[in-house]
């Protein structure tokens, strides 16, 4: 089914769930795609261990922000988890997340719902950057609870691996090496000494 199997009644706003996701998956997804027709179709990135995200739950350090332009003012920043980095940003578009933004400092745990968007830069190079909703600072107690949940959701999409319709799309898209994916878990657990 086009709407990934769940009957909506016509008109109705189903909020989509927040995905936990690793950096290194997210940074290595290449395919996102509308689900349905019109413009207000809710977009979605495919992750390469097969799981389609429209939005995700991250946590990790802020390492970097920056306030831009004067009129059409935006942030971004860099969010670190064991994995690598994040690429964040919010603007003029969505105030309270912006307003958030500005009050998270360098060197701050933060704990980000965004929505995941694949760019791709005039040399050809792809960009995936996570437009933030919310962000808000957490303990290191929090990002250390994040990595484990990550883990394990990460690790049950590698389970059904291969037996839904958007994981067999992501093995066609990516040839998705699940060693692959089982390695970064194990390394960001690793990392983070869980």
């Amino acid at each position: 089914m086009a709407n990934g199997g769940f009957s909506r009644p016509a008109g109705s706003f189903i909020r989509e769930p927040a995905v936990r996701v690793f950096s290194a998956e997210l940074r290595e997804s290449r395919l996102q795609f509308r689900d349905g027709e019109d413009e207000k179709s809710p977009s979605f990135v495919l992750l390469p261990t097969g799981e389609r995200s429209n939005r995700i739950f991250i946590c990790g350090e802020v390492t970097q922000k920056e306030k831009r332009g004067d009129q059409n003012t935006f942030y971004t920043a860099r969010l670190r988890d064991p994995a690598g980095l994040f690429f964040l940003n919010a603007g003029s578009y969505q105030q309270e997340a912006m307003q958030q933004m500005a009050k998270i400092n360098q060197g701050d745990f933060a704990a980000v719902v965004g929505k995941p968007g694949i760019r791709e830069t005039p040399d050809g190079s792809i960009f995936v950057t996570v437009r933030v909703e919310t962000i808000t600072p957490v303990d290191r107690d929090t990002y250390l609870t994040w990595i484990d949940d990550t883990a394990e959701q990460t690790l049950d999409r590698l389970e059904r691996f291969g037996s839904t319709d958007d994981s067999k799309k992501a093995s066609e898209f990516y040839n998705t090496s699940t060693e692959h994916y089982r390695r970064i878990v194990y390394e960001s657990l690793v990392a983070a000494d869980i």
